[in-house]
């Protein structure tokens, strides 16, 4: 007799129903679809409440899971702003809170668009779909660092348990849409080109989403930008429409499927500014870098978030600017203080300056592209976790407080399946003015793993003497360092070598055509080839 049927026979018949139970799960439409998400259990029984689930493609499976978490969402939401009753929270708790519903609000958009997309033509959306689901987890995880290093009671803890929820649910529609296949350029997605997806075709310099009358926009002479029509003008001595940039803002259209052009003439114009969700394809104009400034200094320690620090605030999608200066000024004393930060889908900045010191530019969530931009920080100080390249930009490390090190990146990419990533490419990493006197009473580094999953590459750029040897900087200990992705391929420079590298697992010095192929242009961003502007040269590929 064969030895497994004996095994059979000696069972119980309770024990016979579980092996059979379990045989037949493997072959259920629940254990299917759960399969490879990062929390199964909470997947097998959010799918065990869908009627028919037999009869239902995965795209409708993936709407349902969606329309569950949204249910989840608008309960989080409401269970955030009876907080804002209490009568025994601080401004610092109360504008975390406050952040928390403005995430929460984003959050149901972005799983509309998810539903949206995956009910038209789902095959030629899952790029859109993992952009929009990954950006609803990062919101969750950036209304909870709000809370962090508040004295006293701390509310984030009451609600974190709701947040994880939300976050868990998506993680595993994220892990079910990559299931999917998807459809670029007319065939289908070839395995290994999973990371950074999602940018589109490339066209004179700039993704496709870039239309052609933005491009036009963006490539016009600086030394006269008054060739372009604008919309509405802001001028600091009245010539024109506005002599804020708040005002301007909020005159632009809501929802406004054209392109609304705001000139901003030179000047320093002292405010905090936010071009929120509604404010659609807007672009600001200024007369140049270090001419037009928009300039402000809040910051942590003076009781604002990290999130709500920023001198300039955008979110709603389409967003481009040029030839302008984000400055917040609060100095190295004052810790997390951010210059930019950008929650806008199919953003670009194009010669644009960014001045702070720790947590400069926030790319918070969504995609995003920088091109020939001058970054100017100290910790942290291109953070966050969009899908982001930097093309042919200048990041100039300052001096910090004493005892402080450097960093350049901290990449916040929480969950595996979100595609997200910073992608530093043609770029100069050097030190600014401040710092390159004495570049040796500093550390600096490349970035270090704000969380699990963080994923950073510098290819093709010139890394100055001020990079220290190590090249990189653990957050805490061990963490994420078997997790993270950093990668360096053929950089140059005097702090290139790799010879002394960390030996972490998830660091490593890209040597292979291929896999380095699949955070070039063509690959990273589905370009078919950049042209240079400004006579920088430009190659699409490795070479």
């Amino acid at each position: 007799m064969h030895p497994f049927l004996t095994i059979l026979l000696s069972l119980s018949v309770a024990q016979l129903c579980i092996v059979n139970s379990l045989a037949s799960s493997q072959h259920s439409p629940s254990y299917t679809h759960c399969e490879g998400t990062l929390y199964p259990e909470l997947c097998a029984s959010t799918l065990s409440t869908i009627q028919d689930l037999h009869k239902k493609s995965l795209p409708e499976i993936i709407c349902t899971v969606v329309n569950k978490t949204a249910d989840e969402v608008r309960a989080s939401s409401a269970n955030c702003s009876a907080y804002l009753h209490y009568r025994s929270l601080d401004r610092r708790q109360q504008l975390a809170i406050n952040d928390c519903v403005e995430l929460l609000d984003g959050t149901l958009d972005e799983l509309s668009v998810a539903v949206s997309d995956l009910e038209s033509k789902p095959n030629s959306h899952v790029n859109d779909v993992l952009t929009v689901l990954s950006a609803s987890m990062t919101n969750q995880y950036t209304c909870l660092d709000g809370f962090s290093n508040i004295k006293g009671e701390n509310i984030g803890r009451y609600i974190k348990g709701r947040l994880h929820h939300v976050s868990h649910l998506v993680s595993n529609s994220l892990a079910m849409v990559k299931k999917i296949t998807p459809k670029t350029n007319g065939r289908q997605m070839r395995e290994g080109e999973e990371p950074f997806e999602g940018y589109g075709k490339m066209h004179q310099g700039f993704p496709q989403w870039v239309r052609p009358g933005d491009r036009r926009l963006l490539q016009a002479p600086s030394t006269n930008p008054t060739q372009i029509i604008p919309d509405l003008t802001v001028a600091k001595d009245g010539s024109g429409n506005f002599t804020t940039v708040t005002a301007a803002v909020a005159a632009a259209p809501d929802k406004s499927k054209k392109r609304f052009v705001i000139y901003i003439k030179a000047g320093a114009y002292l405010e905090n500014v936010e071009v929120g969700k509604s404010k659609t394809n807007i672009m600001f104009i200024g007369d140049g870098i270090g001419k037009t400034v928009i300039k402000a200094s809040r910051n942590v320690v003076d009781g604002w978030t990290t999130f709500r620090s920023a001198t300039l605030a955008v979110v709603g999608n389409g967003f481009i600017a040029r030839d302008i200066t984000i400055e917040n000024a609060a100095g190295p004393s004052k810790h997390q203080a951010v210059a930019l930060r950008v929650g806008s889908d199919l953003s670009t900045f194009f010669r644009c300056s960014f001045i702070g010191y720790q947590d400069t530019l926030y790319t918070h969530s969504l995609r995003q592209f920088y091109r020939e931009c001058d970054i100017y920080g100290t910790i942290d100080y291109i953070f966050g976790n969009a899908a982001v390249v930097f093309q042919n930009c200048n990041l100039y490390a300052r001096k910090p407080n004493p005892n402080q090190s450097n960093i350049y990146t901290a990449q916040g990419r929480e969950d595996p399946n979100q595609n997200t990533g910073i992608s530093i490419q043609k770029c100069k990493v050097t030190a600014a003015s401040d710092l390159a006197s004495n570049v040796s009473s500093v550390k600096t580094y490349l970035g270090r793993p704000w969380k699990e999953y963080s994923r950073t590459v510098f290819m093709q750029s010139y890394l100055d003497s001020l990079i220290d040897p190590a090249g990189w900087l653990p957050w805490n200990g061990t963490f994420a360092l078997s997790t993270l992705y950093y990668g360096e391929y053929l950089n140059t420079g005097p702090g290139s070598s790799t010879a002394n590298r960390v030996k972490w697992p998830g660091y490593r010095v890209i040597t292979s055509a291929t896999e380095a192929n699949q955070f070039t242009v063509s690959s990273f961003i589905q370009g078919d080839q950049w042209i240079s502007l400004a006579n920088v040269p430009f190659t699409t590929g490795l070479n």
